[in-house]
Order: C-alpha cells, then structure tokens, then sequence
C-alpha cells in the first residue's frame, strides 16, 4: 500500500524529483489512466504547498477538453480547444505557464480564488490527449522549476498508464 510522506526540501527541483518518486511508488501497480489521473491530482493537491486545484481535462473531441479526475471545487466541465488557459496548452501542445489569470485575455473562471495557473499537455503518439492543471490562489506561485517538475510529473503519468482500448 501507498503512503505518502512528507516531502522535506531545500530546493524546487528536489521537492519534484521527491514528488517523482512518490508518484512511480503510487502508480506502480496500476495502469488505469483513469484510477492513475485519480491518485495523481489527490497527491498533487496535498503534496504541493499554495494549490487550490490540481486535475486533469481529457480531448473528448477534436475541439473539446472534458473535465477528468480532479482535487478542488468543482470544474467547468467542456473547455473548448483554444480556449482559456486549459484549451490554449492543449491547442500549442506547450505548456502554458500563467503568473496573473486575471491578465490573461481569455481565461476562464471556474475558481474566482485562482490567481495563477499551470497546465501541461499530455501527449501521446505525437497527439494531445489531454491536459494537467494546478492552480493557485497565490499570484506568480509557478516558475520555470515547477514546470519542469509538473512536466516531469505528466510524463511518469503517461508512461504509467495502459492506453490499449
């Protein structure tokens, strides 16, 4: 069984290769995408200081992210591709790393509490699935060592997961 421990750090980079570890503990007997998305965004939420929501949206179509495992307040469900931060990452297929929400154009406000925002696309077989997304009520709470972490993070979660149908 699991258990997750405390993370003692000193630094960015070593509270995620920590995270890392936790995660491919916690993912190692499982290939669910699903049940894998589930543990990811309840360990996120509780293991990184400063978030007020971590989960994922999956492409259910061409042109729509639907809302996926999650930790938080509730979500917009159907996120169009394109749109907010969430639809711009998965349009890019490029992290998109925002310091103020409220200065970028088109987001979207499902938690009026958020201020800044992360997300990362999930790419498979050269395609967007999918994207991950950590917000926080702390403006300019994500830098470039966070999302080297969180991207880091998506890929052990890619490479877990089972995408047979």
């Amino acid at each position: 069984m699991f258990a997750m421990t405390a993370l003692t750090h000193t630094t960015k980079p070593e509270f995620y290769a920590e995270l890392c570890r936790q995660l491919n503990a916690l993912l190692s007997h499982e290939t669910d995408p699903i049940a894998n998305a589930a543990n990811m965004s309840a360990l996120l939420f509780h293991a990184m200081p400063d978030v007020n929501w971590a989960g994922f949206y999956f492409l259910q179509t061409e042109t729509e992210l639907v809302l996926g495992p999650f930790q938080g307040k509730p979500a917009c469900v159907r996120i169009a591709i394109g749109r907010g931060v969430c639809g711009t990452a998965a349009e890019r297929g490029a992290s998109v790393l925002v310091d103020d929400v409220q200065a970028f154009s088109d987001h979207i406000a499902c938690d009026a509490d958020s201020r800044s925002e992360l997300v990362v696309p999930l790419i498979r077989a050269g395609g967007v699935f999918g994207v991950l997304d950590i917000d926080s009520p702390v403006a300019g709470r994500f830098d470039a060592d966070d999302q080297a972490g969180v991207e880091a993070l998506a890929a052990i979660y890619i490479a877990g997961s089972d995408w047979s149908e």
